[in-house]
C-alpha cells in the first residue's frame, strides 16, 4: 500500500502496481509496438520502390521514432496514463500525487522509455524497477510518476450478529454512551480480525473490549469472549441506530403529511 495526503489531509491508501504486472503491461505494449512498425515497414518497402536508400532509411527512422515514441506518449496522453498493455494489465501511470498524468509527463517517459526499454533492450528499465519500491522504471523517476493498479478485489462484507447466549443480556445493555471512535474502531477490528494472526487478534480484541467495558453496562455474562463481546455490543448500537433512524424516518413523513394538509401549503 502506498500512502498518500491530500490538500484537505485526507489520507488515501493506492495500491502501487507490482513488478510483474508492469513487466506483463510493458511487454504488451511493446509487443504492440513491434507489430506496428513491422506493418508500416512493410507498407513503406511496397509504396517506396522507386525512392533511393537515403530516403527509405529516412522514411525507417520516422517509422521507429513514431512508433517507439510518439504512439506512446498520444496514447497516453489522450487516455490519462493508459495504454494496451496497462489496461490488459489492469494498470494506470498516475502522477506521485495521485493525479492524472499530462502530455509533459508522456513524453518525459516516452523520450526515457526509447533508451531504457528499446536501445538497452529493457535492462536499463528491469534494473532500475528493481531497486525501487514503487517498481518505477527510469524514465517514472524523471517524469514524477509511477504505476498504479487499477483492479483491486473486492473486500468480502463481514456481517455481525449477537451471539445467540449474549442476546437477553444485549437487549437490555446500556450502550448509548460509547463514544463513536471507539465504536468504529470496534467495527474496523471485526472486519480486519480473520487477517490478523490468533495472537495478535486475541490481544487487540482484549484491549478494545476493555475500552467499551467502561461505557457499556451491566458487564456481560461470566465466560464472555472478548471477540462475542465485541460482536454482540457492535451489532446492538448498529441495530438500535437502525431503529431510531427509521423511527425519524417515520417522523418527518408523518410531519410533512400534515403539513401538506394545512390549506395554504407549509
Amino acid at each position: 500500500m502506498s500512502s498518500i495526503i491530500t490538500g484537505e489531509a485526507v489520507v488515501l491508501e493506492l495500491r502501487p502496481a507490482s513488478f510483474a504486472a508492469r513487466a506483463l503491461g510493458l511487454l504488451l505494449d511493446v509487443m504492440f509496438n513491434i507489430i506496428l512498425l513491422v506493418v508500416i515497414l512493410l507498407g513503406v518497402a511496397a509504396a517506396g520502390q522507386d525512392l533511393d536508400e537515403a530516403a527509405m532509411r529516412a522514411l525507417t527512422l520516422v517509422s521507429v521514432l513514431f512508433c517507439f515514441v510518439i504512439v506512446p506518449v498520444a496514447v497516453e496522453t489522450l487516455t490519462r496514463g493508459l495504454s494496451l498493455g496497462k489496461l490488459a494489465a489492469g494498470l494506470r501511470v498516475v502522477r506521485d500525487d495521485g493525479g492524472a498524468i499530462r502530455f509533459r509527463h508522456a513524453v518525459i517517459r516516452g523520450l526515457t522509455g526509447f533508451l531504457e526499454i528499446y536501445l538497452t533492450l529493457g535492462g536499463l528499465a528491469i534494473g532500475v524497477a528493481l531497486f525501487n519500491s514503487r517498481s518505477k522504471r527510469l524514465g517514472d523517476i524523471l517524469a514524477g510518476t509511477y504505476a498504479l493498479r487499477r483492479r483491486v478485489p473486492a473486500e468480502i462484507p463481514v456481517r455481525v450478529f449477537v451471539p445467540p447466549q449474549l442476546q437477553g443480556w444485549a437487549t437490555a445493555a446500556d450502550i448509548g454512551r460509547i463514544p463513536d471512535a471507539t465504536a468504529r474502531q470496534a467495527a474496523q477490528f471485526i472486519r480486519q480480525a480473520g487477517r490478523m494472526s490468533p495472537l495478535s487478534a486475541a490481544g487487540m480484541a482484549a484491549s478494545i473490549a476493555t475500552e467499551l467495558a467502561g461505557h457499556v453496562a451491566p458487564p456481560p455474562p461470566p465466560g464472555t469472549s472478548p471477540d462475542q463481546y465485541l460482536a454482540a455490543v457492535t451489532a446492538e448500537r448498529r441495530h438500535r441506530e437502525l431503529v431510531r433512524l427509521q423511527q425519524a424516518r417515520r417522523r418527518n413523513s408523518a410531519t410533512a403529511e400534515r403539513l401538506d394538509r394545512l390549506p395554504f401549503g407549509p
